[in-house]
């Protein structure tokens, strides 16, 4: 591959590729919403479109109970591998919106980031791989390894619908390589490739006593107030040095080998960078372990929101009929989410006072993952980092979850490479997400060149 001509021809189609981009960004593609379930679906056509447009074949929707599923593919590699690219073009809500600088449907640049949702969660990211392709093909004619894609629509729901796909089509998407950008850099201009990712077991806990609310002159003092409740459990879900206090929560915990924990902490870190990045007051997590061993290689139990009584502006006083709270857990191989779901639904049940009704919803999971760093397809993938970056990627784990990473590997048989360009400190499920736009176009150099990589180019 003539690189100098892969970047010149990237650099001088920076405003097309923005534009093109900020058009399926402006669609409210909120999958949580079921009000948005038509902009969901007009995202996918749009996409698909775009991969009409950029040559990839036999482009089709895959329609399912819930949102479709988008494929193509280009095979004109006979012999050679076949990487599949997975991508989720579903969005966060965007709530609360008042916090957003410039409307999230509104696609904007200010500076060197585009501020959007969705623009790296995962609408950028995925639109990489597009581009990349498109490029590729225009310059050098047909790639030296196969491609399938896959985008889905669910992602930021559970995926719902992906996991019997993949399992039920796997000649469709049987490939050597899975490739997947949803994941970020260790900062900026700081490559890095992933092989780590947290598993996820998402719940809903509510507290229940009389069937509607009660006034609290009437009733206080001689009921149970649910919220007061709640707060007593939610304040056993942890010990005093910060671990879960679930009984058996760490059984099955993969020990990390020393030497892995001595690389992670040669990483360039800072608890000054990090307070930038997370606006926090101070680090904080379970004793004896750095901050990012706190995010990478230990599972966590996070309150997501509480709610319950009365919340408005001035005074009414009610005991609440019922209080709630979201909570998810962040898991490590080799814990399994139905297992720990199991383990928290039993220990509220013990902690949990027979003067009120308590229920746990589980709602969604996905399973941890752990790539081994020295498949082929990872040297490859740090080649064409170091080709366009100049220096050699990190190897990180990363604290969220993509459920649909083990499934890929157990189906297919193939190795996840998570080659991601966001950043931690872009706010993908907040207020302003935005993406760096240096990482955007090298981004699609990097898959360009991986290309070659990949077949010994």
């Amino acid at each position: 591959m003539d690189y100098q001509k892969l970047s010149t021809y990237v650099d001088s189609h920076k405003s097309n590729f923005l534009n093109e981009l900020g058009e399926i960004l402006k669609i409210q593609s909120i999958s949580a919403d079921p009000s948005e379930k038509d902009e969901v679906h007009q995202c996918a056509e749009k996409i698909a479109d775009m991969m009409r447009a950029a040559s990839v074949e036999n482009v089709r929707l895959f329609e399912t109970e819930g949102n479709p599923l988008v494929y193509g593919d280009y095979i004109h590699a006979p012999g050679a591998p076949t990487v599949l690219v997975y991508g989720h073009y579903d969005v966060q809500p965007v709530d609360p919106l008042n916090e957003w600088e410039t409307p999230p449907f509104e696609p904007t640049v200010r500076g060197e980031d585009l501020y959007a949702r969705g623009s790296t969660d995962d609408k950028g990211q995925l639109f990489i791989h597009i581009k990349a392709f498109e490029t590729y093909r225009k310059l050098f004619g047909d790639p030296p390894v196969n491609l399938k894609f896959i985008f889905e629509g669910e992602e930021e729901i559970g995926s719902v619908h992906l996991d019997p796909f993949i399992r039920s089509h796997k000649d469709l998407l049987k490939a050597d390589t899975v490739l997947i950008s949803d994941t970020a850099m260790y900062g900026r201009d700081l490559p890095s490739v992933c092989y780590g990712l947290r598993g996820m077991a998402y719940l809903e806990l509510t507290v229940e006593n009389s069937s509607f609310d009660l006034h609290s002159g009437s009733f206080g003092g001689a009921v149970e107030n649910p919220a007061h409740v709640l707060a007593d459990i939610v304040s056993k879900l942890h010990d005093k040095y910060g671990r879960v206090a679930i009984p058996h929560f760490y059984d099955d915990v993969l020990a990390v080998p020393e030497e892995e924990r001595r690389e992670i902490s040669r990483l360039p870190y800072s608890d000054e960078e990090f307070l930038r990045q997370s606006s926090a007051v101070a680090p904080y997590g379970e004793f004896g372990y750095t901050t990012n061993e706190r995010l990478w290689i230990r599972p966590t139990l996070d309150v997501n929101g509480i709610y319950g009584g009365f919340t408005g502006e001035g005074a009414k006083t009610i005991i609440p009929s019922r209080a709630a709270a979201k909570i998810s857990m962040r898991l490590v191989p080799n814990q399994r989410s139905a297992e720990i779901l199991d383990l928290f639904d039993a220990y509220i049940k013990q902690i949990a006072p027979p003067t009120v009704r308590v229920l746990v919803r589980k709602m969604h999971s996905g399973e941890p993952a752990l790539i081994p760093i020295d498949h082929p397809s990872i040297k490859a993938t740090t080649e064409a980092l170091e080709t366009v970056f100049g220096k050699k990627p990190f190897y990180i784990r990363e604290g969220g979850s993509i459920p649909e990473v083990l499934t890929f590997q157990e189906a297919l048989g193939a190795p996840v490479v998570l080659l991601g360009f966001g950043l931690p400190d872009e706010n993908s499920h907040a207020p302003n997400e935005h993406l760096y736009l240096k990482h955007f176009f090298d981004g699609i150099k990097t898959v360009a060149v991986l290309y070659d990589k990949l077949v010994g180019k």
